[in-house]
């Protein structure tokens, strides 16, 4: 299979603003993950060993399976960043190289080391080893074609939220399961049993080698094939959306039935200018807004369900 690699590299007085705003539009073509490069992007030096070092520039790069069209989503691209304010984006540049399967994974290899994202918690690459200090809860994760390494904004900030509000023998469930790193952290966290859907079959077997890689047992979870919530039953004292705002805005109305009286719903993935819609979104169902976070431009929200 080929892959078509697309590198924005850009200017900007407000480089974080920039890369989530161009991190989301990647994510509207249903990209799972991105790469992100600056000079300002490092990882942490007791953990990263031969992670490569900071770029001399800012870019995002994604990765385009071969079914995409290539000149219709430039043309897509190019046309939606023209629009940023000049603030935001003073210039920027697209190109684009194919390469194969082998390629892509060593691409994407390069740029997942060890990370620590609570003063507990460190996500680990399964082909990295690196020993775990007393007391610490190492996820070991291989995300293969699925994303989801803990090394984003939104997945760190959803991890820190879902690790403060969990209680032992919650049951939770991830919408968007991605790699299966939220369910994997709420189980070593304190969940009892565990729920993960994804429209992507290929993320549904990755999640699922990697609960299994953790030592969480099948007995203990369950995965789905779906979209968002379709054919999702029972009742859950925690659910986690590591989305985008708009797809969390329209999944909203859809969670009360699900979250289990006073039970906590988690949403990430929104970019700081589009918090407002989802709060207003949350009010209007319900909830009650429990704690809200930001990290270089994005924003993560943990609100409670009504007691009914």
């Amino acid at each position: 299979m080929k892959w078509h690699k697309t590198t924005v590299v850009f200017e900007s007085g407000d480089p974080e603003t920039a890369v989530a705003l161009i991190n989301e539009l990647f994510q509207g073509y249903g990209l799972k993950g991105v790469i992100e490069e600056g000079p300002d992007i490092d990882g942490e030096p007791d953990w990263a060993e031969n992670a490569p070092a900071p770029a001399d520039r800012h870019a995002v790069i994604g990765f385009f399976p071969e079914k995409y069209h290539v000149e219709k989503h430039r043309r897509e691209m190019e046309e939606a960043l023209s629009k940023l304010k000049p603030a935001i984006l003073s210039s920027f540049d697209i190109t684009y190289s194919d390469i194969d399967d082998e390629d892509w994974a060593e691409s994407w290899k390069l740029h997942f080391h060890p990370v620590r994202v609570t003063e507990k918690i460190v996500v680990r690459p399964s082909w990295r080893h690196q020993e775990a200090l007393e007391g610490e809860i190492v996820i070991d994760l291989d995300p293969g074609m699925a994303f989801g390494t803990g090394t984003h904004p939104s997945t760190a900030l959803c991890i820190r939220l879902l690790a403060d509000h969990i209680a032992a023998g919650m049951r939770f469930l991830d919408i968007g399961t991605g790699s299966g790193i939220l369910m994997i952290a709420a189980a070593k966290t304190g969940a009892k049993t565990l729920a993960g859907i994804d429209c992507d079959p290929v993320a549904v077997e990755v999640a699922g080698n990697n609960l299994r890689r953790n030592n969480i047992s099948p007995d203990d979870f369950i995965l789905m094939e779906g979209d968002l919530v379709t054919n999702v039953t029972g009742s859950y004292d925690m659910i986690a959306a590591n989305i985008v705002a708009e797809t969390i805005c329209s999944l909203i109305p859809h969670i009360p039935p699900l979250l289990s009286p006073g039970g906590i719903f988690i949403a990430s993935g929104i970019i700081v200018e589009k918090e407002p819609m989802v709060i207003e979104a949350l009010l209007l169902h319900g909830f009650t807004i429990l704690e809200i976070r930001q990290q270089e431009g994005w924003s993560a929200v943990a609100a409670r369900g009504a007691e009914r």
